[in-house]
């Protein structure tokens, strides 16, 4: 087999995996696990994704994963210097595919979508060439299509209570931050 079937059937493999989470057939979904850019930023792209970059402060981030408890699969997220280093490889390999032109992708400041809603929203369904319809990309009746485990904040229009609530952790962050991520 070549290299480009192996890539095909991985990207194959990650659709049929992430079957169970989607309850409809529709082309694009959205997947929030924080390991996922290891697997969607491959160079060739065999699942045919189109990248959405979505960012928040670095530390918000590894905050945000530290305090989650997740099933299974994220077993960095429980150290904060796993983290920390696990921050700055995925920060890095974006940034090195981007820049070699291997993914197509698009970045997304999570202050920014907070921010300015509207814009941002119709940016990134330019990027999808899909339609904008600001009522329907916002609405909170429509997340019973969303996926098998709804996270609490998804049931909640846009809010800014995360992007600063690892502040007051800081002086506990120390070793995310000591890999160079803190902004």
């Amino acid at each position: 087999m070549h290299l480009a079937e192996k890539l095909a059937a991985l990207g194959q493999e990650y659709l049929e995996r992430t079957r169970i989470q989607r309850k409809t057939d529709r082309p694009y979904f959205i997947d929030k696990m924080p390991n996922n850019w290891a697997i969607a930023a491959d160079p060739l792209d065999p699942a045919n994704a189109k990248i959405i970059d979505a960012r928040r402060h670095p530390l918000a981030c590894c905050f945000s994963n530290f305090k989650q408890h997740f099933a299974r699969g994220q077993s960095f997220s429980y150290d904060l210097t796993d983290l920390g280093r696990y921050y700055a490889d995925y920060a890095g390999l974006m940034i090195m595919l981007i820049m070699c032109c291997l993914v197509g992708s698009i970045a997304c400041s999570t202050t920014q979508m907070v921010a300015d809603t509207r814009d941002e929203v119709r940016r990134l369904l330019e990027y999808l060439g899909l339609a904008f319809d600001l009522s329907a990309c916002v609405s909170t009746r429509m997340i019973a299509r969303c996926g098998r485990r709804v996270p609490k904040q998804v049931r909640r229009p846009i809010f800014r209570d995360g992007l600063d609530q690892w502040r007051q952790f800081d002086p506990w962050l120390s070793p995310c931050a000591w890999t160079g991520i803190s902004a």
